[in-house]
């Protein structure tokens, strides 16, 4: 289905593949969340096709990651890293998920894009190189607020800060008045019939 009407009136649209590398991209896409869905929290397609949107809007060169999983939501990302130049940052403490992710990035042919950092990304963030255009948040829900406040000083003016599962029963309530209570962010909040999903910008 290309798009259209569901029941509840919400409409619906379906990525087309601009060329063969995107077609494959597309292909191992779903292949993950047919068959890696179970257990790994990835999050739900919309939500990916909203992270790609996101990188490619601004141009993005530089993403950062936090919760890799098994590379849904990198791959999301890579596809429009792909027509930006750009490089994905990804953080995983689970060297289980991550190896299922590295293969992913090669079925996909991102993992030239893509650089897995293994670790508590809490201590490896300080290690993390900017300017960073964009950063992904979907690890820790309560560890949100201590990410925010060691990228801010990363993220370029005009970049932004992403963040799964904001809805009533996971987001931290810290970490909402974080980002609802600086002047220097503007957030607004995406999808909140499904997961949740908070969108700050670092204004210029």
């Amino acid at each position: 289905m290309r798009g259209g009407a569901l029941p509840d009136g919400m409409f619906t649209a379906t990525t087309l593949p601009k060329d063969d590398a995107e077609a494959r991209i597309l292909k191992v896409l779903k292949d993950i969340s047919e068959n890696q869905r179970r257990g790994t929290m990835i999050v739900p397609e919309e939500d990916g096709r909203i992270l790609r949107l996101l990188v490619e809007t601004i141009g993005a060169k530089h993403v950062a990651e936090f919760g890799t999983s098994v590379g849904y939501s990198s791959i999301w990302m890579c596809l429009g890293l792909r027509g930006t130049g750009g490089r994905l940052t990804t953080y995983e403490i689970d060297e289980g998920r991550a190896a299922i992710a590295r293969e992913n990035f090669k079925r996909a042919g991102v993992e030239d894009l893509v650089t897995l950092v293994m670790g508590d990304a809490h201590e490896n963030v300080a290690k993390l190189e900017g300017p960073v255009d964009m950063a992904f948040l979907d690890a820790d829900k309560e560890g949100y607020a201590d990410y925010l406040a060691k990228l801010m000083p990363k993220l370029r003016p005009g970049g932004l800060i992403v963040a799964h599962n904001i809805n009533p029963r996971q987001a931290d309530p810290a970490f909402l008045k974080a980002i609802t209570g600086d002047a220097a962010l503007e957030t607004v909040f995406l999808n909140l019939q499904s997961s949740g999903i908070s969108v700050s910008i670092k204004k210029r």
